[in-house]
């Protein structure tokens, strides 16, 4: 299994699994398989790195490094969307699931489901009223709002 490795974030370390034409396919919390294999230099390293730095937002938008694919196209769609919600800013489960045209209850299992959270900014979207709600990373919520706070969302 080719990865690479963030050893140290805020959040603790990080690490992404790579498919064969290093794409990124997951990202995980904490330390990656004593079998893996690191792969150094990719432009995702770079670019989390200042984004934890808190020196440039993270724009997913400009990754062409993505694989999303191992989502039903329900689920694909979702994330894409999720990659159209900007940086510092926050929708609902009600806004969200009205522009995809689905319940805010799909769309909650497809954000849930989402394979590279922070790459793929499932924390920007809030419960009715802007209200903080589930995050299915180690830390749940305290890492969704560390998250939402540090691109400058008080919450």
């Amino acid at each position: 299994m080719n990865i690479l490795s963030w050893p140290q974030t805020p959040l603790g370390p990080l690490w992404a699994s790579l498919d064969d034409q290093s794409n990124l396919t997951a990202l995980n919390w904490g330390q990656p398989p004593a079998t893996a294999t690191i792969q150094l230099n990719h432009p995702l390293q770079q670019q989390l790195a200042t984004y934890f730095a808190g020196q440039t937002p993270f724009n997913p938008l400009t990754l062409k490094s993505l694989n999303l694919s191992k989502g039903t196209p329900f689920q694909q769609r979702v994330w894409q969307a999720l990659l159209e919600i900007p940086h510092g800013q926050t929708v609902t489960y009600g806004q969200l699931a009205a522009k995809l045209g689905t319940s805010p209850r799909a769309l909650g299992g497809a954000v849930g489901s989402n394979p590279l959270p922070v790459i793929v900014p499932c924390h920007r979207v809030m419960g009715q009223n802007g209200k903080l709600t589930g995050f299915s990373a180690p830390g749940g919520l305290t890492t969704k709002r560390w998250l939402l706070n540090h691109e400058g969302i008080s919450c």
